[in-house]
C-alpha cells in the first residue's frame, strides 16, 4: 500500500477541485450558449413564419404549429407545439399522425391520426387516408388526399406553443426585451464578480493585518525578553559583587592575624 503524505493528499484534493471547477464554467457556458441559440431561433422562426404562411414555408424540413383544440388530447394538449416533417407523404402509414389541409382552399390546418390508408382510391391513382382525433370517438367524415397532406409530426413540445403565439402577435414588443435580457444577465454577472473580488480582497488585506499583528506581538515578545535577560544579568553582576564585597573584608583580616 502506498503511503501518501498529508500535503500531497491537499495538493490532490486542489487538483480535482480545480478541474470540477473548471468542468462546471465550461458546462455553464455551453449550457448558456445553448439557451441563447434556442431562444434565437424560436424568436427568429416565429417572427418569419408570422410573415408567411404558406404550408411549404420550412426550416431544414421542418414546419411547426401550435396545437389549438383538444381533439389529440392526451397526445397533443392545447397549446403544445408540434413539429412537422415535410415530404413524408410516401412513408406515412396507419397510427401515424399527419397534418393536413381539410379544405383544398383553406388556410385551416388538422392535425389527426391516419386510421386508414387507401392506395389507388377508386382507381384514380390517388391515395388517401381516413384520419381521427385521439379524444373523438368517431372517424372523421371526410378523407384527405395526399395532395392536402402537409407532413408526418416528428414530436412536440408542452405549451411551447403560447410562447410562440405570443411572439408572433408581440413581435415588436418581444425583440427589445429579448435585446436587453442577455446584457440584464451580463451587467448581473459582472455585479456579483465584482463583489466577490471586493470580499476577496477584504479577506487578503485582513490576513495580512493579521500577520503584521502577529509579527508586532513577536516582536514585543522578543523585547520583552531581551529586557528581562537584560534585568537579570545585571541582578547577577550586583550579587556578585556584592559577595566580592563580604569575601574581601575576611582575607584582610586573617593576613593581619599571619
Amino acid at each position: 500500500m502506498v503511503a501518501i503524505s498529508e500535503n500531497q493528499q491537499t495538493d490532490l484534493n486542489e487538483d480535482s477541485e480545480e478541474k470540477i471547477s473548471t468542468a462546471a464554467k465550461v458546462f455553464s457556458i455551453l449550457f448558456s450558449v445553448f439557451v441563447y441559440l434556442l431562444a434565437a431561433a424560436i424568436l427568429i422562426g416565429a417572427i418569419l413564419f408570422s410573415f408567411d404562411a404558406s404550408p411549404t414555408k420550412s426550416v431544414f424540413g421542418f414546419r411547426y404549429y401550435t396545437v389549438l383544440t383538444g381533439s389529440m388530447s392526451p397526445t397533443y394538449e392545447v397549446g403544445d407545439i408540434i413539429f412537422v416533417k415535410l415530404g413524408l407523404n410516401d412513408d406515412i402509414g396507419v397510427g401515424d399522425v399527419i397534418t393536413f389541409n381539410p379544405s383544398q382552399d383553406g388556410e385551416a390546418y388538422l392535425t389527426h391520426r391516419v386510421t386508414e390508408k387507401i392506395e389507388n382510391y377508386k382507381g384514380t391513382g390517388v391515395t388517401c387516408f381516413r384520419t381521427r382525433g385521439d379524444a373523438n370517438e368517431s372517424e372523421d367524415s371526410f378523407l384527405i388526399d395526399s395532395n392536402r397532406v402537409i407532413g408526418k409530426v416528428q414530436f412536440g413540445i408542452p405549451k411551447l406553443g403560447y410562447v410562440i403565439r405570443f411572439v408572433q402577435l408581440r413581435w415588436y414588443f418581444v425583440v427589445p426585451i429579448a435585446v436587453m435580457i442577455p446584457i440584464f444577465f451580463y451587467l448581473l454577472k459582472r455585479y456579483f464578480l465584482l463583489s466577490d473580488d471586493e470580499d476577496e480582497d477584504e479577506e487578503f488585506d485582513k490576513e495580512n493585518d493579521k500577520k503584521k499583528d502577529d509579527v508586532s506581538s513577536e516582536e514585543d515578545n522578543n523585547d520583552t525578553s531581551d529586557k528581562r535577560s537584560d534585568e537579570n544579568s545585571v541582578s547577577d553582576d550586583v550579587k556578585n559583587n556584592s559577595d566580592d564585597k563580604r569575601i574581601n573584608p575576611d582575607n584582610e583580616s586573617e593576613s593581619d592575624k599571619g
